[in-house]
Formats: C-alpha cells, structure tokens, sequence
C-alpha cells in the first residue's frame, strides 16, 4: 500500500504508486526525478514533509502548485491564474 494524498488534503492508502511527489510545508508538486527535489533530499530535512499524489488533478485540488523546476509550463499557468502568488 502506498500512502497518497487527495484531492481534499487527506491522506490515504492506495495500491497504485504515486505519480507526483511533493512538500508539505512548501505546498508545491512534482515529478519524482525532479532536480530540484532530489538535491532538497540530498540536503535532508525535505523527506519529513514529502507527500505523493496521484496525479496533477489531486495535487492541484488539494492546494499545491506545480514546480518551476520540473514542470515549468504548468508552472507558468498556474502562475497566470494566480496573480497574488
């Protein structure tokens, strides 16, 4: 079983692995070979607040944001929707 979150923010038991990963205290997703990611796991402190999602859609519903880094152009339409940000 994986440990996912939803789109609702909650935390859940899947058998399907999580596509996405992402921080917690950040609010941000990703990809699992992002760059930027692994070098904030390589650092350490990161992994307490990783999450896993199963696709954009929960990741997006549950009030995360694309990652600049790894999927810049959702990024950048996230971005455009969210002027305050």
């Amino acid at each position: 079983m994986w440990k996912l979150i939803g789109p609702d923010g909650k935390s859940y038991d899947s058998k399907k692995i999580g596509s996405l990963g992402g921080h917690r205290r950040g609010r941000i997703y990703g990809r699992l070979d992002c760059r930027a990611a692994l070098q904030a796991i390589a650092r350490g402190g990161y992994v307490a607040n990783r999450v896993f999602f199963l696709n954009e859609e929960d990741a997006r519903s549950a009030g995360y944001r694309p990652c600049a880094v790894c999927l810049p152009e959702a990024y950048v339409r996230w971005k455009a929707t969210n002027k305050s940000a």
